[in-house]
């Protein structure tokens, strides 16, 4: 199975980093918030982030804050194509299937927003 991490991330504001494993790098997404309840949660694509921060806490280089691990675990795709990805977690804290959704299917100008269902078990 594939690793997911959620780090909490405090630059250039307070947000979470959500990031699943790809191969040999993790796509990414900053959310919102933590998921908890089910519920959908505001997300923003970011470029995929280096494998080892499955791993990392602490400063960020180019002073972007610091991160903060806050669930780690494995995940499966349930569902992966261009524009929606679906997947099944299995942290510590975060159990459940998350599916996330890029907005400008709908219409929407801005090409990084994504929105997350979140759905815990």
């Amino acid at each position: 199975m594939s690793r997911f991490v959620l780090l909490e991330h405090d630059h250039p504001e307070l947000h979470w980093d959500f990031m699943l494993e790809r191969g040999e790098a993790l796509l990414t997404w900053r959310l919102d918030r933590i998921p908890d309840k089910a519920s959908e949660i505001a997300a923003v694509s970011l470029p995929v982030h280096r494998i080892a921060y499955l791993d990392y806490e602490g400063l960020v280089s180019d002073n972007r804050g610091s991160v903060v691990r806050v669930d780690r675990g494995d995940f499966e795709f349930l569902e992966s194509e261009p524009g929606i990805v679906s997947v099944r977690l299995n942290g510590s804290r975060l159990q459940g299937i998350a599916r996330l959704r890029k907005l400008s299917a709908d219409g929407s100008p801005d090409e990084s927003a994504w929105r997350m269902i979140w759905q815990p078990h």
